[in-house]
């Protein structure tokens, strides 16, 4: 039989040890839960483009899944260099993340020096759309109606085409065109898609290669006017317009790349299969399909482990682009 000294001390003991495995549910549970507030998504392009357009309409069917807003939030500058920057140098922790084109991809080839390494300063997580390509698009003032009229007409007047910046994959295009059709449009460059659709619309440049999603509004209003499309066949949203391959160029298809989701390097892979996790649940909304789909954007989101992957192999693929269209790094 116990002493009272002893049934005091055992009493004790469970005591002690029922506040310690409290206390250690409490600490792996604050370890585990996440998020517990709202997720800031670095958007690196200014807004008013097809990235900043894609990214608002995927973050906002994803909040219901995490249980906590995000707020996109527009830094805009050196082709999403400025952006980028910022996530490279944010902490780990899920509430930093960023929604980029493929200029991450590209920008290694067309700057000298960034101010992050793109593979080892990155967690990609996924790529939750892949641009099947753009339209080439000319102001109406241009007396063109198909690209064979653009190709005649550039060779004998020299014509201007716009772009959200050197760089960037519409630039590419507009220059990987330029040597097929052995032409040279100049290359007037602009801070982002918005403010290069409003030189074309203003007139200021002839032509643009332009994502369907923002051109279509202006394409139907007849402010612009659509001679090609880039991908491999013609958009369902346009089935007038002849892919550039139809409309003189045999063999011409370029797509515009993914869309995709970084976070900070050393990000926990929990919170990154979680991100990953409310991406592909929101992909799989026919709403939110269907707006993609009529821009022109394939819903995709490979895994992390794949896509990670296809990062190196495309930083490589659009290098060679970037040094066939002989565009000098900054």
């Amino acid at each position: 039989m116990r002493s009272a000294n002893e049934s005091s001390w055992l009493k004790f003991s469970i005591a002690a040890c029922a506040v310690w495995f409290t206390a250690m549910a409490t600490h792996a549970h604050a370890q585990t839960a996440w998020p517990t507030r709202p997720i800031r998504l670095i958007m690196p392009f200014p807004p008013g483009g097809a990235t900043d357009a894609n990214a608002r309409a995927l973050a906002k069917e994803m909040e219901p899944h995490l249980g906590q807003p995000i707020v996109v939030d527009n830094r805009g500058g050196a082709n999403g260099i400025i952006g980028s920057d910022i996530v490279a140098k944010a902490t780990p922790d899920g509430y930093t993340l960023m929604h980029i084109s493929v200029a991450f991809a590209i920008n290694p080839s067309t700057h000298k020096k960034l101010p992050f390494d793109s593979v080892r300063d990155f967690t990609p997580i996924t790529n939750p759309v892949v641009g099947q390509g753009a339209l080439l698009a000319v102001h109406p003032s241009l007396p063109v109606r198909s690209v064979t009229d653009l190709i005649a007409v550039a060779k004998k007047q020299p014509l201007r085409f716009s772009s959200p910046g050197v760089g960037n994959v519409l630039h590419l295009i507009a220059e990987a065109f330029n040597l097929r059709a052995g032409i040279q449009l100049a290359h007037i460059p602009y801070k982002g898609a918005g403010p290069s659709m409003i030189a074309l619309l203003g007139g200021e440049t002839q032509m643009m290669v332009v994502p369907p999603l923002i051109a279509a509004p202006h394409v139907k209003s007849e402010r612009l006017r659509a001679l090609g499309y880039s991908g491999t066949k013609r958009l369902d949203a346009m089935p007038d317009i002849p892919t550039l391959s139809e409309a003189g160029l045999p063999g011409f298809q370029i797509d515009t790349g993914w869309h995709a989701w970084f976070a900070p390097a050393k990000t926990p892979d929990r919170i990154v299969n979680q991100i990953y996790g409310a991406i592909h649940k929101s992909l799989q909304l026919p709403k939110l399909r269907d707006y993609l789909l009529s821009g022109g954007y394939q819903p995709t989101a490979d895994l992390p482990a794949k896509f990670q992957k296809d990062v190196q192999a495309d930083i490589k693929r659009w290098g060679d682009l970037v040094r066939l269209a002989k565009i000098t790094p900054e």
